[in-house]
Formats: structure tokens, C-alpha cells, sequence
């Protein structure tokens, strides 16, 4: 089973438990002539929405891709986690507001022996489901999964905390129902707030991982040839989607059909071990005794110098181009680029004083 499978078996799971317990609760309050149980009981067919958005949400994004999105509709499932997110935060808001009005306005509860089971096994049904689905969406890195499975827990909660609010009324005479549903609301709150931010930053663009960083260098290092990585670039488009380029130091010694054939082997292994697309571009490395291999030395060793300097890399000395050129990592501690580039290019000058000499500042965009 793939992970879209698993995803949409999951939800599926989740719309049964709830129109199951819509179904206990609906009979039960027919039986017990209770309007309010039957109302929650089509509340719980409104909790399935979630699920029901997640399924189609994976579906959508599971389309191939097309002309117009020749990336897939990967990131479909990020706005999938957006809506539930949205629908946890619009719970929260509704609970908190509810929760102020019970604060200054309390109300003795009242419960019958029917409500009270009927509660116990939504508390239970809700508990077992929402760290079900949650902990499947952890595992499946699905943020509408998460998502919908803390909708789940939320509702425990506060189904819990209701009744335990009306135990303490019933037992010592003391309101509160709408203190808890205010603290457990702004809580609902703040926990939305962060489930949006997940799918919205991946949206957005969000940063490398740093293992995953380091895990992709170290492979990529131990390719024979392979003497530095650098500029590692990753984009989401959606969990299964990755498009990637980074550069590579080989030899200027090695041989066009070497690079070639070195650079396939790499992108092959990204694209077996990561599902990342990867496009590997190269920068040679001068060897031997000669005029480019001692300018590299001086020039790596004036900018290396520098504190502010995190790394040095794609020297590039051309006498064909009448040029010299190389790229240095800033750290971010640097604001002024351009300050930056003047400063270096004036130290560099004097080694190659009738050429161009072009620092790039390049940006980290995976550390």
C-alpha cells in the first residue's frame, strides 16, 4: 500500500468511528427522548468533514501532472491542511467565546446517567481515534492527517473538560465550565495557529531539514571524483515531489564523458534513495603546477581569511574571458552584499591587475 493509500484508509477510518458514534448517540437520544444528544449526534457527522476533506484532498493530488503543472498537484494536500486547520481554528474562537460568556453568565449542568455514558464513550471513541490518526500522519509526514487527527483529540478534550467542570459544580458548587473552555480554548487556538503555519511555510518555501542536509552532502561526498559539495537547493512540491541542484568539485583533469557519467550515478541515487529530481552541476578544481592552480590557492586562502566568509568555492580563472571569478558563502552577520563584493574584489585585484575579477555572493539555502 502507497502512501496516498494509507492516507485515504486512514480518513476512511475516521468517518466510520464518527458516523458510528453518531449513530450510538442518535439512538441513544431517541430512546432517551433527548433532543440535545441527537443534535451532538449529527455534530460528530460534521466532524467527518475533516476526513472527508483529506481524502479528497489526496486524491486531487495524486492527478499526474499536466502541461499547465508539469510539477504534479503534490502540494494540493498542503491546502487540504490549510481548511482543517482553519476549521480547528474556527472551533477554537467559537469555544473561547462560548467559554467568556459561560464565565460571566454560569450555568448548572445537568446530567442524567444516559448523558453521562453517552459523554464517557465519546471521550473514549474521540481519544483512540485522534491519537490514531495523528500518530499515521506523523509517519506519513501528511499535515491533513495531523491536522484531522487533532480536530479529534481537541474534541476529547473539551468534552472532558466540560464534564469535569460539571462534576466539580455538582460536588462543591463551584462554576467552572467556562474558565476550563476558556483555557482549553485559547490552547485549541494556539495548536491551529501552528497547523497552519506547517502547510503554509511548505507553501511558501520552507528550509532543508538539517539531516536531511547532511545526509545528502555525506552521500554525495563519498561518489569517487566527488571533491566538495555545495550550493544544495531543494524545492516541495508536495511530499512526494522534490526538485533539487547542488555542485559538485571535480578535477579539472577529468574527462567530459567521466563528469558525465559521475553526475548521472549521483542524480540516479537522489532520485532512488530521496525522490528528489536532482540536477548536478560542476565546478573544476585546477591541479597540477601551474598559473590557475596558484591563483586558486591565493585567492581561497585571502577570502578564507575573512571571518564573515563561511565558504569559498567555484574558482573559475579564464584567460580566454580575460576573467576571474569565485563565490563565497556570507554569514548573517553580512547585510550589505555590495559593500561585501567591493571590498573582496579590491583584495583580490592586485593578483590578476589587467583582468576582471567578479566575486558572487551566493546565499545558504540548505545550513
Amino acid at each position: 500500500m502507497d502512501r496516498s493509500q494509507e492516507i485515504i484508509r486512514t480518513s476512511w477510518i475516521g468517518i466510520i468511528a464518527n458516523v458510528l458514534l453518531a449513530g450510538f448517540k442518535a439512538a441513544v437520544g431517541i430512546v432517551a427522548s433527548s433532543v440535545a444528544i441527537v443534535m451532538d449526534a449529527v455534530n460528530n457527522l460534521s466532524d467527518a468533514l475533516s476526513s472527508v476533506i483529506t481524502i479528497v484532498g489526496t486524491k486531487l493530488s495524486a492527478r499526474p501532472a499536466d502541461r499547465k503543472h508539469p510539477f504534479g498537484f503534490g502540494r494540493i494536500e498542503y491546502f487540504s491542511a490549510i481548511i482543517i486547520a482553519v476549521i480547528v481554528l474556527s472551533a477554537g474562537i467559537t469555544s473561547l467565546i462560548e467559554s467568556v460568556k459561560k464565565i460571566f453568565d454560569p450555568t448548572e449542568p445537568s446530567y442524567t446517567s444516559t448523558t453521562l455514558i453517552v459523554i464517557v464513550v465519546a471521550i473514549v471513541v474521540k481519544l483512540v481515534l485522534g491519537q490514531y490518526v495523528k500518530r499515521k500522519g506523523e509517519k506519513l509526514k501528511s499535515d491533513a492527517l495531523i491536522a484531522s487527527g487533532s480536530d479529534a483529540l481537541f474534541d476529547a478534550i473539551i468534552t472532558l473538560a466540560t464534564l469535569l467542570s460539571a462534576g466539580v459544580m455538582l460536588l462543591w458548587g463551584i462554576s467552572l465550565d467556562g474558565i476550563l473552555g476558556a483555557l482549553i480554548s485559547i490552547v485549541i487556538i494556539k495548536a491551529g495557529v501552528e497547523m497552519l503555519a506547517s502547510p503554509v511555510n511548505e507553501l511558501l518555501g520552507t528550509s532543508i531539514p538539517a539531516e536531511l542536509t547532511k545526509e545528502i552532502k555525506k552521500e554525495v561526498s563519498d561518489f569517487e571524483g566527488v571533491h566538495g559539495v555545495f550550493d544544495l537547493i531543494l524545492h516541495n512540491y508536495g511530499p512526494d515531489v522534490k526538485i533539487g541542484s547542488l555542485h559538485i568539485n571535480v578535477y579539472d583533469t577529468m574527462s567530459a564523458h567521466d563528469i558525465h557519467r559521475l553526475t548521472r550515478k549521483i542524480s540516479t541515487y537522489m532520485f532512488d534513495k530521496h525522490g528528489i529530481v536532482m540536477t548536478v552541476g560542476v565546478y573544476a578544481v585546477a591541479t597540477g603546477e601551474n598559473r590557475r592552480a596558484e591563483l586558486q590557492s591565493q585567492v581561497m586562502q585571502t577570502l578564507s581569511a575573512h571571518k564573515e566568509i563561511v565558504q569559498v568555492h567555484g574558482f573559475l580563472y579564464s584567460e580566454k574571458d580575460n576573467m576571474l571569478s569565485v563565490d563565497v558563502v556570507p554569514d548573517i552577520s553580512v547585510h550589505d552584499d555590495a559593500a561585501l563584493v567591493s571590498q573582496l574584489c579590491s583584495e583580490i585585484q592586485p593578483l590578476v591587475p589587467e583582468m576582471q575579477v567578479v566575486v558572487v555572493v551566493d546565499h545558504n539555502y540548505s545550513e
